[in-house]
This record gives structure tokens, C-alpha cells and sequence, in this order.
């Protein structure tokens, strides 16, 4: 495959896709956190004695999707299901919703008190990229894209912004359905085969793959990097730094 060399990126790529939490910032470790305490409360409540919510847990049902996905998925693969609730319920009612508002709540309040946290070289990629002369959109399932970009300061580079809210609007699926990322690159005037996602989720990932993109690139925060490549991706990287230095 034709590769554009400074960018380790086939050379037909014409946009960047880029996940945000895990991708472009530290958040995905404030987001598990927060996972794992909501989850645990829960279970301790209302099924005791079922096991604690796991780093695996995460991983595999959570990370990525949009947050009632999360919670339906997590509570499914423990045999339990909810009523879904209303959008907006208290955080503390025993449905869909009120689990998500929970996690929102307790995700709001570490950003709030210790900010966001990027990764230095996801951030010299993001500059290379834009300086080689390629579009750049943020595709994220998170609802709090824009705050989290803002607060990152690279809203300079990114394009389009295709979020929770975004998805919302539009009637989008989540991850590991491709429609997010798909209106990214048509927002930007390309078709999948002209565009490279970026993800670190194992669901973003097969999002990427389902959706035709022309590159995939798997980014492994957490030791999956065999899980990202069964769910194909193309090159899998611990940071983007290394498509910079030709390592990867």
C-alpha cells in the first residue's frame, strides 16, 4: 500500500478522523474511573455479590459507545436488564439513563477540578497533519466533545466536530457502527476511502473497518493491541508519535 511517508498514512488519505478520549487526551482513564464507580455502586445495591466492573469490562462493552450503549451492554453481559428511563433522570434512579447521568455527573466533576489532559504526541501529529495539508475531524461518542476540545486547546486543528450531541441531533448509530465517522468524512467532502480513522476502542475500531475507511490505525493505551488488530486495524501504535518516526 502506497504510503505517505512523514505521516506513515497511505498516500490516497486526503482527512484524519480522530477519536478523542484516548486518542487526542488522557480522559479515557477519567472515564473509566468514573465507569467503574458508578457500576459499582449500582451492583453493590441491586446485585450483590456480582463481580466489580473491570478494566476487561471496559473494554469490551463500554469504551466508545455512546453512554446508554454502555450501560445496556455492561448491565447484559451481567444477565440484567433495566427499564431504559428518560433522558435526564436523577442520577441516582435504577434505570438506562439515570446509570448514565451518574457517570456524566462523576466525569463532569474530575474534568471541572483537574481539567484535560492531552497527549504530547498525538498533539505533534495533530500539527503535522495539518501542516501536510489534511482536513481533521474529532469523532467522538462523548456529549461533552466540545467542552473537552476547547479545554485541550487544539480546537485550532480540528475541522469538524462529530460528538454525542452531534449524533443525537442527526439520528446517528454509535460505534462500533460506522455512521459517526462516516459523517465526518462527508463533512468533509471525502468518502471513507479517502479517510483514515484513529481510534483506541475495540468498537471504534471495528467502526472504522465497517465503514470502508481507506487506513484504520488501532491505538493501544491499555495492552490490547492483539484485540485491536483481530478487530481490524491496519497498524496498531501505542502513540501516534511513532507514524512521525516511521516505527509503526
Amino acid at each position: 500500500m502506497p504510503v505517505r511517508g512523514p505521516l506513515g498514512l497511505p498516500a490516497s488519505v486526503r482527512v484524519c478522523l480522530f477519536d478523542l478520549d484516548g486518542v487526542l487526551t488522557r480522559t479515557a482513564t477519567v472515564h473509566m474511573a468514573a465507569w467503574k464507580r458508578t457500576f459499582d455502586e449500582f451492583l453493590r445495591s441491586h446485585e450483590p455479590g456480582t463481580a466489580e466492573f473491570s478494566q476487561l469490562d471496559y473494554n469490551r462493552f463500554v469504551d466508545g459507545k455512546p453512554r446508554a450503549d454502555g450501560v445496556r451492554d455492561f448491565l447484559a453481559s451481567r444477565g440484567i436488564t433495566l427499564s431504559e428511563g428518560a433522558s435526564g433522570d436523577p442520577a441516582d434512579a435504577a434505570t438506562v439513563q439515570g446509570i448514565a447521568s451518574r457517570k456524566n455527573e462523576l466525569v463532569l466533576a474530575e474534568l471541572a477540578e483537574h481539567g484535560v489532559e492531552v497527549y504530547p504526541g498525538s498533539v505533534a501529529y495533530l500539527k503535522a497533519v495539518k501542516e501536510a495539508g489534511l482536513a481533521t475531524a474529532v469523532v467522538t461518542a462523548s456529549a461533552n466533545g466540545e467542552q473537552v476540545i476547547t479545554a485541550a486547546g487544539f480546537a485550532d486543528l480540528i475541522d469538524v466536530r462529530v460528538d454525542g450531541v452531534v449524533a443525537a441531533r442527526d439520528g446517528l448509530r454509535g460505534k462500533p457502527a460506522p455512521d459517526t465517522f462516516l459523517a465526518g468524512a462527508r463533512l468533509l467532502g471525502v468518502g471513507p476511502a479517502e479517510a483514515v480513522v484513529f481510534e483506541d476502542a475495540l468498537s471504534g475500531v471495528a467502526a472504522g473497518r465497517a465503514g470502508n475507511f481507506g487506513f484504520v490505525v488501532g491505538v493501544d493505551r491499555v495492552g490490547h493491541a492483539e484485540e485491536l488488530a483481530a478487530q481490524g486495524a491496519d497498524v496498531v501504535v501505542q502513540d501516534l508519535s511513532e507514524l512521525l518516526e516511521g516505527r509503526a
